[in-house]
């Protein structure tokens, strides 16, 4: 509670080693809100910022919260290849609008071990010949894996972009049995 007796914002956050190099994970009490690609100590650093200046309250590093452990341990199996899904609250406080109903669509309705191209999921969502402001919602997805961007790829087979490089996205998609795995 703060000095007026409101519950304070809190963001509880961790950084987890895992197969496409350390992702941070936030959460707060609606859900995860933010998972970040590539979390070195500054990039790590930048995002904590973003989330203090958007989302405001109190930012605590713990790994054991209740609001993080299931996040953890669901995307350990995720990188076994032991689910194929993820259950978890999420909050969407960093999306909005048609970019909040694309990654909706997306999180619902492109399965593992599927793509959908950028068209497609924007006729999905009523807005057909939106493919490019449905890239702009990829690019801005803060809850990349968990909300499935690497599924989105290009009508001509092409593998599309990706924010966390290209490399990455090839690396999510042969875990998913979508691309052979990288050769070495």
């Amino acid at each position: 509670m703060d000095s007026l007796g409101q519950d304070e914002q809190r963001v509880v956050w961790a950084v987890v080693g895992t197969d496409i190099g350390p992702l941070m994970l936030a959460a707060t009490r609606n859900g995860l809100v933010n998972v970040v690609f590539h979390a070195s100590d500054a990039v790590r650093d930048r995002a904590l910022q973003r989330l203090a200046a958007r989302l405001g309250g109190r930012l605590v590093e713990d790994a054991d919260s209740p609001l993080l452990a299931e996040a953890i341990r669901q995307l350990r199996a995720y990188f076994a290849g032991e689910r194929h899904g993820f259950d978890l609250p999420l909050d969407w406080s960093l999306s909005s609008g048609f970019n909040r109903q694309v990654l909706r669509e997306l999180a619902s309705g492109v399965p593992y071990g599927s793509v959908v191209g950028y068209g497609d999921l924007a006729g999905r969502v009523g807005q057909p010949g939106g493919a490019q402001a449905v890239g702009t919602a990829m690019g801005s997805n803060p809850l990349p894996v968990v909300v499935p961007c690497h599924r989105v790829v290009e009508s001509d087979g092409g593998i599309g972009g990706f924010g966390g490089g290209v490399e990455t996205k090839r690396k999510l998609l042969a875990l998913e049995g979508v691309l052979p795995a990288p050769l070495f």
